[in-house]
């Protein structure tokens, strides 16, 4: 932080007033009058004094504070409050829990920053110092522990040992190293040991599992607050005096809590493992966050405020425990989970304790003893109005105010600097600052200004992460036994293990693969490249095995070809026309343009700037752009959709943003007008929400160009609507039009600029693959900050169920119930509002007409609606802040995709959102849903599998992109192959050359596979065969070695001999050879393809080592040198041949440039 500022701060005349205070010991003191960036400063300067606990109503301000803060240069700590789950569930999301102790652990380390927290999660009781401090380790390079000894801590501690590290709270172990990832880590840790010493220590990146940088020490909080003080079987002592008392007890529900009690002893005796209800007795003394914070000053913010949000929230915790105890979930003695308001507020009057507000009231809890009152003026960001930072900087010099300006960015500090320059106002009483923040403020009696010229989004902008270095990976095979697989030879089959078998004396991997009847296909492992799983994209879709030895499978290969070669001609000629035609070319950025930017209230990710960057080239150039813009629910398109859009007003064009349905249409017409409030921008809604008198006026404003934007369904494409000028059409959700419709859209609109929205990601390698025939811009990156959602996977369990939704109303919130059979739908919402007779419950489903559906939604956003009882329709919804409880019924029906795109429905507001997944009681589960349900527990508590469901989801988009017919074909060869296939039609396309893919095959008599006790997990195997199979040059191979090198350690022998074999295969290949075969100690190279006077001029160059024979299939047989294994012969022989292929080729290039 800018010591500049501190001293500034720190004159004020109502520090020295707060000092005295403090030194007379006259406390609470109530400061008054202060903005939100008044509050700020203040705290930054009394957190570099001692150690600060700063208290903010709600998780908004904690987060607002927190940006601003990390824009001061402090190093802030938020402490969240961690749910109690009362009730059996088999997953649990971990992130706000792993975020609480994660900063424990670090206020045990001895870190400074200011502590930010709420008035719950400040009352909440956690793990006593003491006893965290016994489940903590650090680690530091070249400190001696034993790798048993570690591994024993992790597991106490309660981390989870897998196979690859995801998320936080996992570790793995290969060998001499283990990977950990700590609660509250930005990135797990790779600790290599060399004996019993920490050798090195090094972050990694969780997507391609490669390290990035050296750290010298390692904190290693617990991953779990169920951590018992005197072990497991002080625990159970006191559990057992617990379950004394409840034998004593009569009545039904006494005997059911008795026998849950007698449930949690016999897990806690077989597993160690302790259910929140314990949390009670886990302990033998209480503890909250400020026992953690010793010596520490209490800030409290809006003091009202925070003591209602202590108010409502032990409320609705009594309610809680209350009815648990009702229903015979939990006894008396184990219903205490956190302080009383007043036992909290008796805590905070033994501190020296701030009241910082704007207005001074008299209905404190703790009444204030010093009152400090500060003059000062709030003052907006300028990010929006460049002018008026001019103006307001004349007047505050010309006043003789000492001003600091702050600028997001070093860059943004330089153009700054600049602009000031030019206008004479760079300076004496001026001094710019690097620093991200929100607002600024005024102290006319200290003569002192603080501003920035950023706007609402600033402080957030200014932190935004970087991307982790190392390319994000593209191929999640995650292939296991029983999965289907494709060869591209041979077709559909069951994948059924890695095979050994030893063949000759010689050791070698083998993908076993199930085909049609009996027939069975061991593939070597170095030619996985051929083998790819088998994604169609709709998971209800029977999958039929093909038969190996039959024609089928060839004929099927054929016609997919056959389409796609269809496809990449229609969409070539397309794009051909389209960039004959005329368009406009839109100026480049105004400054208008870049304050309207400026206004942006989050952070940009990567991927959004460089879709706005691809959208605006498309724009400035003289053809009419055609660009597709994919992405998530929520990852961010509207913005690049509407800065476009501002793009096109400002240059004096119409636009028009088509949405398919009116509730939509609505929705974005209220977000923009919000967004663009600040420009005399004229925007309208076209839709049935409008009245006929409404909708002729605006037809009549938008012929004469009195109006700039309209928003509206198909009804915008009807030949009465007429533009004066229009420049930019935005399509929202094109898939979701009729063939009718989008025939209209591409007649009426031929040399205007057109943006397309879609909400179902695709997948990059698609738009790679279409690159040169389709503008695609591809939106991967979740937005930053968004707030996790806890989520539960649990059995169905109406009592659960109805308490959840109940908990939700009593917040005021509301609640989607996912129950996706259109036949039950209505009798489960009768049943519902019979059990909550005080709910206001609807039904949708997709069967429903798109106008009452649109009643609905509307009746929804006004808050009319308290249970919405639909199906998966809501995956393509709208926005609706306040519902933030999801339930679904069935959740073992439902892919691990769509879960998680439904689940982005809730957790759009500041609120804390809740998602419950449940599957039938006692309900005999498939294979299928099985094997979704565990991959679910994992995604929900460590948010691993997020890539697979990704990768689903891109493949559902895939199919949408590329329409019904194409999604077909897809289904029939698997997306891999089908990509493959569109892959060679483009190219053949684009260049008018067929494309010629040989896959050489080899057998050496060498071992060649990852021995086990290298990687034990066959499912690693798999993924790192994949990549061995995936070589192609130097540069692939060394990368291999590197990454395998770097997670596993140094490659074995047999490894080594399978890289090498792999670049051999692709080299060979790229020659046209087919076969290369050690046979009785010599090597045999197919050399069919190889023109007859080159083989004979290389068996003559190398006489005694190459031999040709001719024939009908010609081959060469190479004679290895002493000492020499097959893979050395082969890799020589294959040098030469690529030698003298390159001179047959100069030398016939020579002879016709004569």
């Amino acid at each position: 932080m800018s010591e500049r500022i501190l001293e500034e701060i720190g004159r004020l005349p109502a520090v020295s007033q707060i000092n005295e205070l403090l030194a007379e010991r006259q406390q609470p003191i109530a400061v008054t009058g202060l903005s939100a960036m008044g509050r700020t400063l203040l705290c930054s300067l009394l957190a570099t004094r001692r150690p600060l606990l700063i208290v903010c109503p709600g998780e908004e301000e904690v987060r607002r504070l927190q940006a601003d803060l990390e824009g001061l240069g402090q190093a802030p700590l938020a402490v969240p409050y961690t749910d109690v789950v009362l009730h059996g569930v088999e997953g649990a999301s971990r992130e706000f829990m792993h975020q609480q102790l994660g900063v424990l652990g670090r206020l045990l380390g001895g870190a400074a920053g200011p502590v930010l927290t709420t008035p719950d999660a400040l009352s909440q009781l956690l793990v006593p110092p003491a006893v965290l401090q016994g489940y903590t380790c650090t680690l530091s390079a070249g400190e001696d522990i034993a790798l048993e000894a570690l591994l024993l801590l992790l597991v106490e501690a309660g981390y989870t040992r897998c196979d690859l590290v995801e998320g936080a709270g996992q570790f793995a172990v290969r060998g001499g190293i283990v990977d950990i990832f700590a609660p509250g880590a930005a990135h797990p840790v790779r600790v290599e040991f060399f004996g019993d010493t920490v050798d090195t220590l090094n972050r990694f990146d969780p997507l391609t599992q490669r390290r990035t940088e050296a750290v010298s020490q390692l904190l290693i909080p617990p991953a779990t607050r169920l951590l018992p003080e005197g072990g497991r079987e002080a625990l159970l002592q006191r559990l057992d005096r617990v379950v004394g008392a409840q034998r004593r007890r009569r009545g039904e529900g006494a005997q059911r809590v008795l026998e849950l009690l007698l449930e949690e002893a016999e897990r806690l005796r077989e597993t160690g493992a302790a259910g929140d209800r314990l949390i009670p007795i886990l302990w033998e003394s209480t503890a909250t966050l400020l026992d953690y914070l010793p010596d520490a000053q209490v800030a409290v913010f809006d003091e009202r405020a925070c003591a209602k949000r202590l108010e409502e929230a032990q409320a609705l915790q009594h309610e809680d425990l209350k009815n648990a105890v009702e229903e015979g979930q939990l006894t008396g003695e184990l219903t205490r989970f956190s302080l009383t308001p007043g036992e909290l507020w008796s805590a905070l009057g033994k501190r020296e304790l701030l009241y910082l507000e704007m207005l001074p009231h008299g209905r404190y809890e703790l009444p204030p003893k010093g009152l400090v009152s500060v003059r000062e003026r709030h003052m907006p960001g300028f990010g929006e109005s460049p002018a008026m930072l001019r103006e307001e900087l004349e007047e505050l010099l010309e006043g003789g105010y000492r001003v600091l300006l702050f600028a997001a960015t070093e860059q943004r500090a330089e153009q700054l600097k600049k602009v000031l320059a030019e206008g004479g106002l760079l300076r004496g009483g001026l001094q710019l600052c690097t620093g991200a923040l929100s607002s600024g403020v005024v102290y006319p009696d200290a003569r002192l200004a603080v501003l920035t010229d950023a706007g609402a989004g600033a402080a957030r902008r200014g932190r935004r992460r970087r991307a982790a270095p190392g390319e994000k990976i593209r191929t999640y095979s995650d292939l296991r036994e029983g999965d289907y697989v494709v060869h591209q030879n041979y077709g559909i089959g069951r994948y059924q293990g890695i095979v050994q078998l030893e063949i000759e004396g010689v050791l070698k991997d083998y993908i076993k693969i199930q085909y049609q009847g009996e027939d069975v296909l061991y593939v070597p492992a170095n030619q996985l490249d051929l083998v790819s799983k088998y994604i169609s994209g709709d998971e209800r879709s029977r999958v039929r095995l093909s038969k190996m030895g039959g024609v089928e499978w060839q004929k099927t290969k054929q016609r997919v070809r056959g389409a796609a070669k269809d496809m990449a001609r229609q969409l070539t000629v397309l794009y051909a026309q389209r960039q004959q035609l005329r368009g406009y070319a839109f100026d480049p950025d105004s400054d208008w343009q870049a304050a309207f930017e400026a206004g942006f209230p989050f952070v940009e990710t990567d991927d959004q700037l460089r879709c706005i960057e691809e959208t605006k080239r498309d724009m400035e150039k003289p053809v009419p752009m055609d660009r597709l813009l994919c992405g998530d629910v929520g990852f961010g398109k509207t913005e690049v959709a509407m800065r476009a859009a501002f793009k096109a007003i400002d240059n004096g064009r119409q636009v028009a943003f088509l949405v398919p349905t009116t509730i939509l249409s609505w929705q974005h017409y209220t977000n923009i007008q919000s967004r663009f409030a600040a420009f005399p921008m004229r925007i309208e809604n076209l839709s049935r929400f409008r009245t006929p008198r409404q909708q002729a006026d605006i037809l009549r404003r938008l012929r004469r160009g009195e109006l700039d934007m309209v928003i509206g369904t198909h009804r915008l494409i009807q030949k009465d609507v007429q533009f004066k000028d229009l420049g930019l059409l935005i399509v929202d959700e094109e898939q979701r039009f009729g063939v009718g419709h989008k025939e209209r859209l591409k007649e009426q609109f031929k040399t205007v600029d057109v943006l397309t929205l879609t909400a179902t990601p695709i997948p990059r390698t698609l738009g790679m693959a279409l690159s040169g025939i389709r503008d695609m811009s591809v939106i991967e990156e979740p937005p930053q900050d968004r707030q996790p959602v806890q989520t539960y996977v649990l059995e169905q369990d109406d009592q659960i169920l109805l308490e959840a939704v109940r908990k939700e109303l009593r917040r005021g919130g509301q609640v989607f119930y996912l129950h996706n059979r259109v036949d039950s739908i209505d009798r489960r919402a009768a049943e519902l509002q019979q059990r909550l007779p005080e709910a206001r419950i609807m039904v949708a489903h997709g069967q429903m007409g798109e106008e009452p559906l649109s009643d609905i939604w509307a009746q929804m956003v006004a808050g009319e609606v308290d249970v919405l009882v639909c199906t998966t329709i809501i995956e393509t919804g709208i926005d609706i802040p306040a519902a933030n409880t999801l339930i679904v019924e069935g959740a073992d029906r439902l892919g691990l995709a769509q879960l998680y795109q439904i689940r982005g429905r809730v957790g759009r507001s500041s609120r804390r959102a809740y998602a419950y997944f449940t599957y039938k009681r006692d309900k005999v589960l498939t294979e299928d849903a099985i094997k979704r349900l565990s991959t679910l527990r994992e995604f929900t508590a460590f948010g691993s599998g997020f890539k697979i469901a990704l990768r689903d989801l891109e493949i559902r988009g895939a199919g949408s992109v590329l329409g019904a017919e194409q999604h077909g074909h897809m289904e029939a060869v698997g997306y891999d192959l089908y990509l493959r296939l569109l892959e060679e039609a483009v190219e053949e396309e684009r260049t008018g050359l067929p494309v010629r893919r040989v896959s050489c095959s080899v057998d050496f008599v060498i071992d060649a596979y990852i021995p086990k006790d290298y990687i034990e997990s066959a499912e690693l195997r798999i993924d790192v065969y994949k990549k061995v199979a995936a070589v192609e040059n130097d540069e692939d191979l060394s990368d291999l070695y590197d990454e395998l090198c770097d997670r596993f350690g140094d490659l074995p022998l047999p490894l080594q001999n399978l890289c090498r074999t792999s670049l051999l295969r692709s080299r060979a290949g790229a020659l046209g050879i087919l076969d290369i075969v050690e046979k009785s100690g010599n090597l045999v190279i197919d050399a069919s393809a190889i023109p007859m006077e080159t083989v004979s001029a290389l068996a003559a160059g190398h006489r005694g080592r190459i031999l040709f024979s001719a024939g009908q299939k010609p081959y060469l047989t190479c004679r290895p040198k002493k000492g020499e294994n097959g893979l050395d012969t082969a890799e020589w022989a294959v040098a030469r041949i690529a030698e003298a292929l390159a001179a047959a080729e100069a030398a016939q290039q020579a002879e016709g440039g004569q």
